[in-house]
């Protein structure tokens, strides 16, 4: 659909990216359609795909996850089985936030949040190097996050 995008739904895709939370009719203001004719394209383009499910970013920090980490996992045996089995299992912590099967030195990359130190400690020695295959763990704690993604289109 790509191929179909035309300079309006660019520049609503842009102003969905800065603010997901937007209505049909303040987005069609700002690209010039009226609320209906926005509404059609925002549907139009999610039917394609390329609009997912709207999600809230909540602020880990307020809610008393002050730390971020970034684990790089070698799975100790590859296989099939042993990789199902390991997203399958990772996929149940909470504290995992993201799970990203990767090439390159580690399998996987994984984005947790703790408490704190000590808290990301118990995490990852109680259940993630519990995990099925889990094998060499490298932890990278993130310090700060300058930039967000910027509008893709």
């Amino acid at each position: 659909m790509s191929a179909d995008l035309d300079a309006t739904d660019r520049e609503l895709l842009q102003a969905i990216q800065r603010d997901g939370t937007v209505s049909a009719g303040a987005l069609g203001r700002a690209v010039g359609l009226s609320q209906p004719a926005a509404w059609r394209r925002i549907r139009r383009l999610s039917s394609a795909g390329i609009l997912g499910a709207p999600v809230i970013e909540l602020d880990r920090e307020a809610l008393g996850y002050g730390v971020t980490v970034f684990l790089g996992i070698k799975l100790a045996a590859k296989g099939r089985a042993s990789l199902e089995d390991f997203e399958r299992a990772v996929t149940a912590i909470p504290e995992v936030q993201a799970v990203h099967h990767v090439l390159g030195r580690y399998d996987y990359r994984l984005r947790v949040v703790a408490r704190d130190l000590s808290d990301f400690e118990r995490v990852l020695r109680r259940r993630i190097m519990t995990l099925p295959g889990a094998g060499e763990v490298e932890a990278n704690v993130l310090l700060s996050e300058e930039r967000r993604p910027g509008p893709l289109v």
